[in-house]
């Protein structure tokens, strides 16, 4: 019998627990460890709320949760309640599939002041995770920047952009909703350090902005390089820089809208400015050297914002005796390997990147990594050892069987239109189970 702990219950955790069952069948047990009581990490409280299509994924990872061989042990914080050496005693291996759930620093002065936010933090707040639960974002701002030019960014555009009416049938958390209907956004801007034909964003997603009930989207013709260049792009990108250059077209029709949300493109922000909050951000224009690459050209202007929401990308919180590359915010591994019997998936191997598809050839891969290393696993304990710490050190893990009760009480707390209302509060979710 092969041993599998898995930390972290994202879509890298659950992929590589399928892999394991379809690679090793009853040969294999693997154990799901989260930190938090409610399983599925990024789908539950990364995806945007008003984007349900993309969670029902969850339920392809409940199917992999309802065969004997694969369980969900939440509750567990793996290098407080148990080390990862612990865990490597009593498993053939251990795969780190955390995610990269920390914001990167946004490195300019000024970034410490109120009103500036990292984009897991405000993405969080308004998906319910219970570390931002509190937040409290100055919704009272007229002017919101928001750094970078990729899909997060869309997200926490739109949602700032949308209407009440438009929120029916999502999951965006009750205090969220109410602060945003009291919201005093009237203008957003993106800064994006290059041009449209180097913008991130997905046509899917960048399409919506052009259907928004109460806001329009504004770009600048001059940003634009000449038309026939866009043969040059990829299809997917092509469609995108589309979409930016249909809401050239489309502005003279939206000037009834009261929210702009304005595309800000061959932008370099380099301070925050203001007294005891964000009230401006200095930016400095730059173009494009013949590598693609921007240049600050030395161009200064001022942006009003009371806001300021960085989206400049994530990593991965270190893990005492777990070797880190800090310049890269991920694990240090070679194709998933980090030491023997030790592992990393997902993001916590490539760093952010990529979409939630992407985890499962990198699942895949990783259980044959481990079919080669450890052929038909050792002796070790697996869950039972695992169960027998747990018990002695009073931990009150959480079972699958238990989340589907937590997740019974939060559809049957929903408003009118919601799927479900989250607990934000990890002792109101112990509590539901009970």
């Amino acid at each position: 019998m092969r041993h599998i702990a898995i930390i972290g219950s994202g879509p890298a955790g659950y992929y590589s627990a399928e892999a394991a069952q379809k690679k090793f069948g009853d040969e294999v047990a693997v154990d799901i460890i989260d930190r938090l009581p409610v399983p599925f990490g990024l789908i539950r409280t990364g995806v945007a709320p008003d984007h349900q299509s993309i969670k029902a994924v969850s339920r392809r990872y409940e199917k992999t949760n309802l065969g004997d061989n694969v369980r969900f042990v939440g509750n567990v914080t793996v290098g407080e309640d148990i080390t990862i050496a612990e865990l490597q005693d009593l498993y053939d291996a251990v795969v780190l599939a955390t995610g990269a759930p920390h914001d990167r620093v946004l490195e300019i002065p000024g970034s410490d002041l109120p009103g500036v936010i990292g984009s897991a933090a405000f993405v969080g707040w308004y998906n319910g995770h219970p570390d931002f639960k509190d937040l409290n974002p100055p919704l009272d701002a007229r002017s919101v920047a928001i750094i970078g030019n990729g899909n997060v960014a869309l997200d926490v555009a739109r949602i700032l952009a949308k209407s009440e009416a438009e929120f029916v049938g999502s999951d965006i958390v009750g205090h969220a909703l109410d602060g945003l209907k009291q919201s005093g956004v009237e203008k957003i801007t993106f800064l994006g350090r290059r041009g449209p034909h180097q913008i991130a964003m997905t046509p899917k997603e960048l399409g919506e902005l052009g259907h928004l009930e109460r806001a329009r989207p504004v770009v600048e013709a001059e940003d634009f390089p000449d038309i026939g260049d866009d043969a040059m792009l990829e299809p997917g990108m092509r469609k995108s820089v589309n979409h930016l250059r249909s809401f050239l077209i489309a502005a003279a029709d939206a000037e009834h809208k009261p929210v702009e949300i304005a595309f800000d493109f061959f932008a370099m922000p380099i301070e925050v400015q203001g007294d005891g909050r964000v009230e401006k951000l200095i930016v400095e224009k730059t173009e494009l050297d013949k590598d693609l690459r921007s240049i600050g050209t030395g161009e200064r202007y001022e942006l009003d914002c009371q806001m300021v929401i960085s989206c400049i990308g994530y990593r991965t919180p270190p893990i005492e005796g777990v070797p880190y590359e800090h310049g890269r915010g991920r694990f240090a591994n070679s194709e998933g390997r980090i030491l023997p019997g030790l592992y990393c998936v997902g993001w916590a191997r490539r760093g952010p990147s990529g979409t939630i598809g992407t985890n499962k050839p990198d699942g895949f891969a990783i259980v044959e990594a481990i079919a080669e290393d450890i052929g038909s696993g050792g002796r070790k304990e697996g869950r039972a050892g695992l169960d027998r710490l747990i018990a002695s050190r009073g931990i009150d893990a959480i079972t699958f069987r238990d989340w589907k009760k937590i997740e019974e009480a939060e559809i049957a707390r929903a408003r009118s239109g919601s799927p479900r209302e989250k607990f934000t509060d990890i002792a109101d979710m112990i509590a539901a189970r009970d």
